[in-house]
């Protein structure tokens, strides 16, 4: 898995995660076929669904992930009963404790309280936003 360089902090911070992503996906692989299998078609969901923009939620979301199919794999829990029978619902529900690290988390709040702020009856700031930039 390969990380993206342009992460607030730098090369040096963008490095360090890539080395723990890394160990992350490590432990993964340690895992019985079913289990490996299963973690890495989620972590692959994941990565690609999350829209994740920091390097230590991603490190953050894939640890908790390795932690959960090893605990998992320990006590002889099937991959079924891991991810439910809907491992879409599993995988969005699982990143939805990392709903900060979301590239879009700002724009949802951003829509809350411009959408408040209409219905408060308060200017909405978007708006004046686009009067003012009219020519």
């Amino acid at each position: 898995m390969s990380v993206a360089t342009g992460w607030p902090g730098g090369m040096a911070d963008a490095t360090a995660d890539t080395a723990n992503i890394e160990r992350s996906g490590a432990r993964g692989r340690q895992l019985a076929a079913q289990y490996r299998a299963a973690i890495d078609a989620v972590e692959r969901y994941l990565v690609r669904r999350g829209d994740l923009i920091s390097g230590d939620i991603l490190e953050r979301l894939l640890d908790d992930l390795a932690d959960l199919f090893e605990q998992s794999a320990a006590e002889g829990v099937a991959v079924r009963l891991i991810v439910g029978e809907d491992p879409v619902e599993f995988a969005d529900l699982f990143l939805g404790n990392y709903a900060e690290g979301e590239a879009i988390d700002a724009e949802r709040s951003r829509l809350r309280e411009t959408i408040d702020a209409i219905v408060s009856g308060l200017d909405d700031p978007l708006t004046r936003r686009r009067e003012r930039s009219l020519p």
